[in-house]
């Protein structure tokens, strides 16, 4: 029998984040709106893009629909959120769906991509990789870009206390169960908190601070490194490859 290397291979957990969980992500509108207008001010017309570690394709598909002359690859480990994917993608063109596993070295040319990309973005996949992994993994993503192509993560970091973990895990329980209610009127926000200190995905997150990761990418050779957007544990950063 195959061993399920993550949790995210399993149909029911995607099934479970895709509906229950991905609509109440806060500040979602405003983290959609900071990348447009990182990707406009530093590259107006970008040729293409990769969404690494798609999801559902939310990030990637936002930024073909703002750069309509711009082509996707969407990559995934997650035979569950790559299905969504496409079924996200399927109106969208110049869309490519790569199922690959970036946990180790070599995913890329398990994905079959030769050309490099003027934007690299990642949402919520890459905290639940090891911090070796993930330095490697940052160093990998330097080298599939254009010169002066940018990389963006928007991403789950660690708090800088315990005690603003514990206040982050309340204001997200907040937003669940706001979220849960427009579908289940008699949600208990009690249920919501405990199905999400006890959710499967748990276990998996390797947390790290967002000043330690910023400070990776500017070793590596990113230039304009900043964190762009923070919310408690909800980070936005990255920066661009330099010239």
């Amino acid at each position: 029998m195959t061993k399920v290397k993550s949790s995210w291979e399993i149909e029911e957990n995607a099934k479970y984040f895709l509906e229950s969980e991905r609509g109440a992500v806060p500040g979602t509108d405003v983290q959609l709106g900071i990348i447009a207008s990182i990707v406009k001010g530093w590259c107006p017309t970008p040729s293409r893009i990769l969404d690494l570690g798609c999801g559902d394709g939310i990030l990637g598909r936002f930024l073909l629909e703002s750069f309509s002359s711009a082509s996707g690859v969407f990559i995934d480990f997650s035979d569950a959120m790559l299905d969504a994917a496409r079924e996200n993608l399927c109106s969208t063109p110049n869309t490519k769906i790569i199922k690959a596993d970036f946990s180790t070295p070599g995913w890329i040319e398990n994905g079959e991509e030769e050309k490099l990309f003027d934007v690299i973005i990642s949402g919520f996949a890459i905290h639940h990789q090891p911090d070796s992994r993930k330095n490697e993994l940052y160093s990998e993503i330097y080298d599939l870009l254009n010169q002066g192509g940018i990389f963006l993560n928007l991403e789950h970091v660690e708090s800088s206390t315990p005690e603003v973990s514990k206040l982050f895990e309340e204001y997200y329980v907040d937003h669940l169960h706001s979220y849960q209610l427009k579908s289940d009127p008699n949600s208990s926000r009690e249920e919501v908190a405990e199905g999400f200190r006890n959710r499967s995905d748990k276990d998996e997150d390797q947390l790290m601070p967002i000043e330690k990761q910023c400070g990776w990418l500017r070793d590596i050779g990113f230039k304009d490194v900043d964190c762009f957007f923070k919310q408690f544990e909800i980070g936005l950063f990255g920066g661009r490859k330099s010239s």
